[in-house]
């Protein structure tokens, strides 16, 4: 393309439900942003394709049985197994049996696919994204946060932010700490609470226990490879969403890369569901990630080749979008 953009429409069997259409740099990339298609957030009623008893995760909507909940000293195993805490390894495999949706109601079952072109307008629930590449692979994202007011506005919508790591050449999953407000299948309310996610292997979301944070609190949430330093992949990876404030934290820990190299590195993303009026975001206009990326060889990133996703014209309602980037800040602005 003459932009040297790439748009990779993506429907994979253990696809990212909201991940149906997203953008990476080709080997001639020019380091400029690319447009998001318009969104259309203007209900707090789910799509009519979307069964009423469906829940939502930071990748759509899943069926109640198709999002699982791992508990501390558990690991998820590459083949969809759990591992408990006391050694004991489930007998079989089981996947997820019910398809799984777009925030616009689009079933996820297919294949990867990559077209060029203007998107198809169904990444309605990724709002805005920074996000930058590598020709290797990371070994480490780590990102430092603070709770924000509540929204004014309390009518059902629900709020995901975080940062997070996928492979741009094979996005089948990604895994990300994620701090959200109002429902969503791992539980919560109008309150803000965190929890970490690996989305999805064998077509289930994965999700550590739902951790209660406060507004002011200081939230780190890290992605980190278990292997030594070098090593281009990694089979396990740590997923850590900790509350510095509480000292609490909310654990993920050794769970599957699926084959895949974390090359694609998210400094900071919100993703918003039934969000009517700007009142259903908090009062604080932006959340801000302070971001540091590490190499394969555990070496920081001084200046990440961040690139932004920006929420459509056509968004509605239209409020205060924007993105303020910096080699170690990385805002999203509502």
């Amino acid at each position: 393309m003459n932009n040297g953009i790439q748009v990779l429409r993506i429907s994979t069997l253990a696809g990212l439900a909201v991940l149906a259409v997203l953008i990476m740099f080709s080997a001639s990339m020019s380091g400029q942003g690319a447009a998001l298609p318009a969104n259309n957030l203007g209900t707090t009623d789910r799509p009519l394709a979307v069964p009423e008893d469906y829940v939502i995760t930071p990748f759509g909507y899943f069926h109640p049985s198709c999002v699982r909940q791992i508990a501390e000293g558990e690991t998820l195993l590459a083949d969809g197994r759990v591992e408990h805490a006391n050694g004991i390894v489930d007998a079989t495999v089981s996947f997820c049996g019910y398809p799984h949706y777009t925030h616009s109601g689009l079933p996820v079952n297919g294949e990867l696919t990559k077209a060029d072109g203007v998107p198809d307008p169904v990444v309605n629930g990724w709002l805005e994204a920074v996000w930058a590449t590598t020709n290797s692979s990371y070994g480490k994202i780590s990102a430092t946060w603070t709770v924000p007011p509540a929204p004014p506005t309390a009518q059902g919508q629900t709020l995901f932010f975080f940062p997070g790591f996928e492979d741009y050449s094979d996005v089948i999953s990604i895994v990300q700490p994620v701090l959200q407000f109002g429902p969503s299948a791992a539980g919560g309310g109008n309150f803000w609470a965190v929890a970490s996610w690996n989305c999805c292997l064998t077509g289930y979301a994965w999700n550590s226990k739902l951790l209660n944070v406060s507004t002011g609190d200081t939230i780190v949430g890290s992605v980190t490879s278990t292997c030594a330093a070098g090593q281009q992949y990694c089979a396990k990876w740590n997923v850590i969403s900790q509350d510095k404030t509480t000292g609490k934290k909310t654990t993920l820990a050794k769970t599957p890369a699926e084959g895949q190299v974390w090359n694609w590195a998210f400094g900071a993303v919100a993703e918003v569901y039934s969000v009517v009026q700007c009142s259903d975001y908090p009062t604080n206009n932006g959340l801000s990630f302070t971001v540091k990326v590490f190499d394969q060889n555990r070496k920081l990133i001084k200046s990440p080749p961040w690139t932004p996703y920006n929420a459509g014209s056509g968004t509605t309602p239209w409020c205060s979008y924007g993105l303020n980037i910096t080699p170690k800040q990385e805002t999203v602005e509502y």
